[in-house]
């Protein structure tokens, strides 16, 4: 016998579901035989409040599915319409970890911007963006990527201390060679960039403190630099500091404001200065000791007005002069040490010829000047002379050495002057010797007198000499 489905309770129908959760068609049908339990299988009938109640709810949770349902359905039609694939369901909790919507219940429940949302996302898929022009303010702007790139080696302008310190060495060690070349190379290799005039004023201020032949060296230099990295207006700016700084220049060196002024006319007669750097001054000196170097470089300008360039205004250094004149130079040197006894004026003069490979010259020359003197005087102040020169290193062996042979191969001729020569030079050799001044081996090489012996009949039988 059938039994009606109106009889039988929710308890009847529990052991024929399912343990799983229930698809969504299943749930309507449920909810349908529901209501039709409430009304009743003959019509309408009377509810009580709390069936009422239940009944609302049930319509109203009914009317949620089917909006959740709807709006699943959209997104999904738009998403697959754009080329996505179709992801996990959002009931399963697979899809809940990754979904992207509203968890408020507000809104559709569609993605954020479409789907071209998130950390990592450039846009949406299949959107093709356009040329955009690279800003350079932007901070991912990479400068090697827009065009050809052109490396090259930048080197950062020197410091003051820096500079003095990279180009003291370079100025020192060319008055020892003397190549201006070389000096301009290695400026090249150093970025002076405003700094280009104190190269100028450092190389003048270490001539300055040396000899004539570095400040020779110096001039040649300045006319070297002009065009090659440093300008004729450069060079005027180096002297105009120069100018400025003569009162702490005088404390090292006295004569500053004359040799200044040499440096300024030869510069001028070079073309490294402007031809109208000194009417710049005109009148406007306040200094004196710069007014001086002015009117010494106007001085010399005006005596060589015909000449192009003032090469003797340092004189003619070391080995370029004629060695007429060093042997009477050296003549002179030793006549004014006879006449005033002063040994450091009489090195100081040597030392400023400059020609150390001719010091052979003032060993001959004070040795014949014994032989050729008289009196006791000359013989122990020359020997005073050769013993400083000898122990200071002024005068070396080989120079020693060099001057007495020259004497010892000339003796013969210098007795045809001075008879006694002979005896003279070798006094002079002995005493040499025992102040340390020669060798032994040079004291015996000193040549004997020749001596004639023989016997005349009116002599009484004795030897003459």
């Amino acid at each position: 016998m059938a039994v009606p489905a109106a009889e039988l309770g929710g308890t009847d129908r529990a052991p024929f579901a399912t343990a799983g959760p229930c698809p969504v068609g299943a749930e309507e049908e449920e909810e349908e035989e529901r209501d039709e339990e409430l009304l009743g299988a003959g019509g309408p009938r009377t509810w009580t409040p709390q069936e009422k109640l239940l009944h609302e709810a049930r319509l109203k949770a009914k009317a949620k599915r089917r909006l959740r349902r709807t709006s699943s359905r959209d997104s999904a039609r738009e998403s697959l319409s754009e080329g996505a694939e179709p992801g996990p369901e959002p009931s399963s909790p697979k899809g809940r970890g990754h979904d992207r919507r509203s968890r408020m219940g507000k809104g559709r429940g569609l993605p954020k911007k479409g789907g071209a949302g998130g950390k990592g996302v450039w846009g949406a898929p299949g959107v093709v963006y356009g040329y955009q022009e690279p800003d350079a303010r932007d901070p991912n702007y990479d400068e090697v990527a827009q065009g050809d790139t052109v490396y090259a080696t930048v080197v950062p302008e020197l410091e003051e201390g820096e500079l003095e310190k990279n180009v003291q060495p370079m100025v020192l060690e060319y008055f020892e060679h003397g190549d201006t070349t070389e000096v301009l190379e290695l400026l090249r290799g150093l970025n002076l960039g405003s700094r280009r005039h104190a190269v100028p004023s450092l190389a003048v201020a270490l001539a300055l403190e040396g000899k004539a032949s570095h400040r020779e060296l110096t001039s040649r230099l300045l006319a070297d630099l002009v065009g090659r990295g440093v300008t004729p207006e450069d060079m005027a700016g180096a002297f105009d500091g120069m100018l400025r700084d003569l009162p702490d220049l005088i404390l090292d060196t006295p004569e500053a404001p004359q040799m200044l002024g040499q440096f300024i006319a030869r510069a001028v007669a070079d073309h490294a200065l402007p031809l109208d750097f000194l009417e710049r001054y005109k009148g406007r000196v306040d200094c004196e000791h710069a007014r001086a170097a002015l009117d010494r470089a106007a001085v010399l300008l005006r005596i060589k007005r015909d000449v192009n360039r003032l090469d003797n205004v340092w004189g003619v250094g070391g080995g370029q002069r004629p060695v007429k004149h060093l042997v009477k130079e050296m003549n002179m040197l030793l006549r004014e040490y006879l006449l005033s006894g002063e040994v450091s004026e009489a090195e100081h003069c040597l030392r400023e010829l400059e020609v150390p490979h001719f010091h052979h010259e003032l060993v001959y020359e004070a040795v014949v000047m014994v032989l050729e003197g008289s009196g006791e005087g000359p013989v122990d102040m020359m020997v005073t002379l050769l013993k400083v020169l000898w122990e200071t290193g002024l005068v070396t062996l080989d120079q020693m050495n060099r001057g007495f042979q020259r004497v010892y191969e000339e003796l013969g001729d210098i007795s045809l002057d001075v008879p006694l020569a002979h005896s003279l030079l070798e006094r002079l050799v002995e005493l040499c010797f025992d102040r340390g001044i020669i060798t032994r081996a040079l004291r015996d090489a000193c040549p004997a007198r020749g001596r004639k012996r023989f016997v005349s009949e009116g002599d009484g039988g004795q030897v003459k000499q």
